[in-house]
């Protein structure tokens, strides 16, 4: 009985370090599209340290930069269909909502604009991946709990944590709201363990 329990409970803690969900694996050839705001694009960074050109020395895949500082989800939206038929990428990683929580936009119609960003990313044959921003505050300790909706509404390997973290801890922030170089390198570090672990990579 002894025995039957430990190994039950080594199956448990392994099952627990897997990702929830599965990415299928990308070819050498994929490009991956970055999606966001200055996350994405890299505000607090100095030149070549944003976190897609770190994940892309990570990955050895394209990874295409496509943040715009400032921008609201809305926009976004507008956006992405464009980008997403000129790149055809075979993954979207999308970080965005940030600058709707600082602008105290309705949260419904955040998640309405990323839920849309991500059928036509789905629509057309495209895999997503979603990480949360921390609502701004005093002390950002998680993601906006809509992210986690989000991701189990449209079933989507996600990374709550990674954004919380590093924007929690002054030695990685270049300001209140933007990593730092070493901060950029952890988000790309954290998003490229995650894509192995998934099956991406």
């Amino acid at each position: 009985m002894v025995r039957f329990y430990i190994i039950g409970l080594i199956f448990l803690f392994c099952g627990c370090s897997k990702p929830q969900k599965s990415v299928d694996k990308l070819p050498g050839d994929a490009v991956i599209l970055a999606f966001g705001d200055s996350l994405t694009y890299g505000t607090g960074a100095s030149s070549e340290h944003d976190y897609p050109h770190v994940l892309a020395q990570l990955s050895r895949r394209e990874v295409i930069n496509e943040g715009v500082p400032g921008e609201i989800s809305a926009d976004g939206l507008k956006r992405l269909p464009v980008l997403l038929d000129e790149y055809q990428p075979k993954l979207l990683i999308l970080i965005h909502g940030g600058n709707d929580l600082l602008k105290k936009i309705p949260k419904p119609i955040t998640e309405k604009n990323l839920d849309e960003m991500i059928a036509a990313a789905k629509s057309r044959g495209i895999q997503v991946v979603l990480a949360g921003v921390p609502e701004p505050g005093l002390i950002l300790l998680e993601s906006s709990p809509f992210y986690k909706t989000i991701a189990a509404r449209n079933d989507l390997l996600v990374d709550l944590d990674s954004l919380p973290s590093i924007l929690g801890d002054n030695d990685l922030k270049s300001d209140l709201i933007h990593p730092n170089d070493e901060g950029y390198r952890r988000l790309a570090t954290n998003i490229y363990e995650l894509l192995i672990k998934a099956g991406a990579l």
